[in-house]
């Protein structure tokens, strides 16, 4: 699947200050992240697992 085939939505993770907002994209091994301020700058594609692990640390107190 390409990139503009994806369907993009506001992570529940983002910030509610407006300065964090990540978004994310799911496809059927892949996981998409940008920064919905630069929709069309650079992306990270992580395996499920992956991100998994990075929300799990990323949410630590």
């Amino acid at each position: 699947m390409s990139t503009t085939q994806l369907v993009w939505f506001k992570s529940s993770y983002s910030g509610g200050d407006g300065d964090s907002c990540v978004e994310v994209a799911l496809s059927s091994t892949t996981v998409h992240v940008r920064d919905s301020k630069d929709a069309q700058g650079p992306q990270l594609a992580l395996s499920p697992a992956a991100w998994t692990g990075f929300v799990a640390y990323a949410t630590q107190d």
